[in-house]
């Protein structure tokens, strides 16, 4: 589980524009950049060659 104190002072590295905490993927999603950012081991990786591209179906979908 990710602190939530930790996902409201991080933003993506790219945008700089707020997270949303995907539990189930184990990933923090910047829609304004597109990216996945990975948590490895409860750490998140904010790493741009690290992220994966959201698809268009995920930067269109809000559910958690």
């Amino acid at each position: 589980m990710l602190d939530p104190k930790l996902l409201e002072i991080l933003v993506c590295p790219v945008s700089k524009a707020p997270l949303a905490y995907k539990r189930q993927l184990n990933e923090l999603w910047c829609k304004s950049s597109g990216l996945a950012y990975p948590i490895r081991d409860g750490i998140p990786v904010m790493l741009e060659e690290e992220a994966r591209i959201l698809s268009e179906t995920e930067t269109g979908n809000d559910d958690e």
